[in-house]
C-alpha cells in the first residue's frame, strides 16, 4: 500500500511522545503529508533533542508538554483535539533505566498504555489507533529463529516485561472494547513491534549509535558492554512506515488490520553490535578501535530477530533500506548537522528521499 498526501491531507493525528526520537520523526512525516498534528509528551529528556533542533514545535497544529500518567490531562486534551487517529509512542524507553527506575517505568509503559485507550474509547472522534510497544516484548528464550506475533509475551527487565504488559493491555480493550461483537464497537487498534532503531537526531543515553555518534564527534574510543549482542537493527523511516501503513488501513476501516504487527529487517541484516561500530567507523571515516565495558553489566538479551513474515504478506510492507544504508543515512545526517545543516531540512531532505526511493508516494503526490 503507498503512502501519500492523497490519504493524510486534512486528517487530525494525535501522537504520544512527540517530543522523542522516533515521535519527531513521525510528526515531521505526517505534516510532510499533509496531516494536521497535536502532540502530547513530556519535554525532550535529551539535549541537544531532534524536537528543538528541528523545530517541531512550529510544524505540528499543536504541542503539549503533558505526561500520559496524568489521565484527565490526556483524556481531556485528546478529546478536545477530536483526532482521526493516534499514534501512541510515550514511553519510558531504556532497559538500563528500567533497571533503576522500575516505578516510573511500569507506571508510563503500563498504565499510561492504559489511560491512552481509555481516552481513545471515551473520546469519539478516534477512528483508530496504533500503540508502538517493542520487539523486546517477547519472551525472550535465546532462540535462533526470529519471534512471532503469536510468541508469548514476557521480559527479562522491568523494561521489556512492560512492554509485554501494554500488549497484553491492548488485546484486552480491543477484545473487550474494539471489535464487533465485544461491548464497546469503538475504533480500530493495532500494536507494533520494531526492532532497534537507528537514525538521525538521537541522543538518548545507553544506545549503541547515539553512544558511537557521541565518541566520534569527540575523537574517543567508545566504550561497548556487548560486542557479540544480536538485534534486528533498521532505519526509523523504515518502522514508520510500517505504522503509517498500518494506520492507512485501519482508516479505511479493515478490521483484520487490528491487531499486532513485527517490523524489522531482513534477517540477513540482524547484525552483531560489533558489526554495527566497525561499519557505522568506516561510514565515518575512522577505524573502528573500542574498548570494553569492564563493569557489571545486567541482563539484556543475546539473540533478539523479528519475524515480519506477516507484515510483508497482508501489508506488502517490506524492509527497503539495508542495514549499510542505515548506518550511511545515520551518519550524513550527524555529519551534515554538525556542519551546521538546519535540522528540520536534513530530516525532511531524507523523508522525500526514502519516499522517492523507495516506491512510496513522494510526500506533495496529490
Amino acid at each position: 500500500m503507498r503512502v501519500g498526501k492523497r490519504y493524510w491531507a486534512g486528517k487530525r493525528v494525535f501522537i504520544t511522545g512527540h517530543t522523542g526520537f522516533k515521535g519527531s520523526w513521525l510528526s515531521l512525516m505526517l505534516s510532510e503529508l499533509g496531516a494536521e498534528v497535536t502532540g502530547y509528551s513530556l519535554a525532550p529528556e535529551t539535549s541537544p533533542s531532534l524536537f528543538k533542533l528541528a523545530g517541531v514545535e512550529d510544524v505540528v497544529a499543536k504541542s503539549l508538554i503533558a505526561d500520559v500518567r496524568d489521565a484527565e490531562r490526556l483524556a481531556r486534551e485528546l478529546r478536545q483535539a477530536r483526532p482521526d487517529m493516534v499514534f501512541h509512542l510515550a514511553a519510558q524507553p531504556l532497559v538500563r533505566h528500567s533497571y533503576e527506575r522500575p516505578v516510573e517505568t511500569y507506571a508510563t509503559n503500563v498504565m499510561g498504555t492504559v489511560h491512552l485507550l481509555e481516552a481513545v474509547r471515551c473520546a469519539g472522534s478516534v477512528k483508530a489507533a496504533v500503540v508502538v510497544t517493542s520487539d523486546k516484548c517477547y519472551e525472550n528464550r535465546e532462540w535462533s529463529h526470529p519471534y512471532r506475533e503469536c510468541d508469548t509475551m514476557g521480559g527479562h527487565d522491568p523494561y521489556s516485561s512492560s512492554k509485554g504488559c501494554s500488549e497484553l493491555v491492548v488485546a484486552a480493550y480491543r477484545n473487550s472494547y474494539f471489535q464487533k461483537g465485544s461491548i464497546f464497537d469503538g475504533p480500530l487498534v493495532a500494536s507494533v513491534r520494531a526492532g532497534n532503531v537507528i537514525g538521525g537526531g538521537d541522543w538518548s543515553a545507553d544506545r549503541l549509535v547515539p553512544d558511537l555518534v557521541r565518541a566520534f564527534e569527540t575523537k574517543n574510543r567508545p566504550v561497548i558492554r556487548s560486542p557479540a549482542a544480536v538485534r534486528p537493527w533498521q532505519h526509523v523511516l523504515e518502522a514508520l512506515s510500517g505504522y503509517i501503513v498500518v494506520a492507512q488501513r485501519l482508516l479505511a476501516g479493515e478490521a483484520p488490520i487490528a491487531d499486532a504487527w513485527n517490523f524489522g529487517p531482513g534477517e540477513d541484516d540482524a547484525q552483531t553490535v560489533g558489526w554495527i561500530v566497525q561499519r557505522m567507523a568506516n561510514s565515518w571515516g575512522i577505524a573502528g578501535d573500542y574498548d570494553n565495558f569492564k563493569g557489571a553489566i545486567p541482563h539484556e538479551a543475546n539473540v533478539l530477530r523479528l519475524d515480519t513474515s506477516k507484515a510483508r504478506a497482508l501489508l506488502g510492507w517490506h524492509p527497503r533500506l539495508k542495514l549499510a544504508d542505515a548506518i550511511d543515512l545515520t551518519v550524513e545526517w550527524h555529519k551534515s548537522v554538525a556542519a551546521g545543516a538546519n535540522a528540520r531540512d536534513v530530516t525532511c531532505r531524507q523523508i522525500h528521499q526514502y519516499f522517492a526511493s523507495h516506491e512510496i508516494a513522494p510526500a506533495k503526490a496529490a
